[in-house]
């Protein structure tokens, strides 16, 4: 009989002035990971987040980085240096549970196409309901707009088993990312000008377009606080969140109706910027401005990054949702996934 040995696995957390959330959730990291490593990659944190892990937490492996990175860069240098054949990387607000690694990276290692996974995410402060950042699977829809099984735009599912299965979907949520090393490095990792926010649905993205697969586990669950390195409201999320997701269709769309649908995706932005407004939100509404002045001057950069996928373009991407999610949803009233058209998928 051949034997196959036991896959490595590291668990790795980028902090950021995140002492708080280290004391609070590494310590069920540390009880409920027996046989990953554990390693926290600090990007110049100014609080005492260092003195507190080699005081507390000595078993942990640190990575210092000499200045802030950012999301993207913290985690591509990081993990150039760690040598195993998966990555874990986890948000530092993130509480796991028992027996949450072994079945997705048992899933993985049965299906070799598989690049990243993610587990069931649900909200630590409201246990029974799914998690924003996640939730039953991240979806995309063809103006780029983001969403999940469990979750459309503020509105969250409760949790009834109902997403416990296991399926293909677009993207995996970068709170709670599987990734297999290899496709990780082939693709060069996360999108450093993104700096932080969508990046991981981008790398799921650019796996998909090399033919890797990209998973949901139901089996496993962790519990997200979420907003924890910026609120809701901040209009810097506001910003990186319109520039990303405009910098996403440019990147990564296929030729087809290219053109049309950046167009489209462009006045529904002006839509959502001029609801800010007219809601008393001044500084979200320049956010979005400044998000999309920020692409187009930035254009020959997106532009290059989008020939380069050119030979690799996937006909059909799973959890592709060819309909528009903010019509359904703002229009049709949709507040869930099971009440989208199956036939749009």
């Amino acid at each position: 009989m051949d034997y196959k040995p036991v896959p490595t696995v590291a668990i790795v957390i980028l902090n950021w002035n995140g002492q708080k959330f280290l004391a609070q959730f590494l310590p069920s990291v540390i009880k409920y990971s027996d046989g990953c490593a554990i390693y926290v990659v600090d990007n110049q944190s100014t609080d005492n987040s260092l003195l507190f892990l080699k005081e507390h937490f000595p078993e942990i492996k640190l990575i210092v980085h000499p200045q802030n990175l950012g999301f993207c860069a913290g985690y591509n240098e990081a993990l150039r240096q760690i040598k195993v054949d998966y990555y874990v990387l986890l948000n530092s607000d993130v509480e796991v549970t028992s027996g949450w690694v072994t079945p997705v990276i048992s899933l993985m290692e049965a299906q070799p196409a598989i690049a990243a996974c993610q587990p069931k995410i649900k909200s630590y402060y409201q246990p029974t309901f799914f998690e924003y950042a996640g939730a039953g699977g991240g979806l995309l829809d063809r103006y780029g707009y983001p969403f999940c099984r469990g979750r459309l735009f503020q509105t969250l599912e409760e949790d009834h088993n109902q997403y416990n299965d296991v399926v293909p979907v677009f993207w995996a949520s970068g709170a709670c990312l599987f990734v297999r090393a290899t496709a990780y490095q082939q693709t060069d990792g996360l999108e450093t000008a993104f700096f932080a926010h969508m990046e991981e649905i981008d790398l799921c993205w650019r796996l998909q377009n090399i033919g890797y697969q990209v998973m949901y586990c139901g089996q496993s669950t962790v519990f997200h606080v979420g907003g924890g390195t910026l609120p809701a409201t901040n209009p810097r999320k506001t910003f990186l969140n319109f520039r990303n997701g405009l910098a996403l269709l440019y990147k990564n769309l296929g030729s087809s109706n290219f053109y049309l649908i950046l167009m489209a995706r462009l006045l529904l932005d002006w839509i959502a910027a001029l609801k800010f407004l007219l809601g008393g939100q001044p500084a979200d509404f320049r956010a979005v401005l400044k998000a999309h002045w920020a692409v187009w001057q930035n254009r020959k950069y997106w532009q290059q990054k989008r020939a380069e996928q050119k030979q690799t373009k996937a006909k059909n991407l799973s959890g592709y949702y060819k309909g528009s999610i903010v019509w359904d949803y703002f229009v049709r009233q949709k507040r869930s996934y099971p009440e989208l058209e199956k036939n749009k998928f």
